[in-house]
């Protein structure tokens, strides 16, 4: 299974529309987005991306609490199932402990993805562009041996997005 993973698209629809067009059409089947959402528009495009999504609160997402019966939001930490492996979801990364297959945060505006003692931490990075020249998201292919993560990476000037890929062995 594909999971796009996107986080702190903040202010930046624009932005935040590419990632998510680039994350569909590299065959995304599921979208997260890590917090600092922001901006209702961004979750309208989740909501109408054609695939299921969850968004969890952010540190600048108080005001959305008023939407919440119309998006698929969370607190964190957040515990779900996808493609038979566990996951924990939060924006602010206070809860970094491995009691999952998988770890997914944002807030730090920098990418991580680290896999320690079978699981997987992983910060897409931030899509606003706020902290450098570079709107960032990754992708995570959860297969039945592997976790391979993708990092998409596009600079300001650029219309596409360029990748690394990280390949790690799953522990069961």
């Amino acid at each position: 299974m594909k999971i796009g993973v996107i986080s702190d698209t903040h202010t930046k629809y624009n932005k935040a529309k590419k990632a998510l067009e680039m994350l569909l059409e590299n065959g995304a089947e599921f979208i997260v987005h890590c917090g600092d959402i922001v901006e209702v528009e961004i979750l309208e495009l989740l909501k109408h991306c054609g695939k299921r999504y969850v968004g969890v609160y952010g540190n600048n997402d108080a005001h959305l609490v008023s939407h919440h019966k119309n998006y698929n939001l969370v607190q964190e930490p957040y515990h779900f199932k996808l493609s038979d492996t566990t996951f924990k979801l939060m924006h602010l990364p206070f809860y970094m402990t491995p009691d999952t297959e998988v770890v997914l945060f944002g807030h730090t505006h920098q990418f991580e993805s680290e896999f320690n003692n079978g699981t997987l931490f992983l910060n897409p990075g931030e899509v606003c562009a706020r902290n450098k020249p570079v709107s960032e998201c990754a992708m995570l292919e959860v297969n039945e041996d592997t976790f391979i993560v993708t990092h998409f990476t596009r600079d300001k000037n650029e219309d596409t997005f360029s990748t690394k890929i990280y390949n790690y062995t799953r522990l069961k």
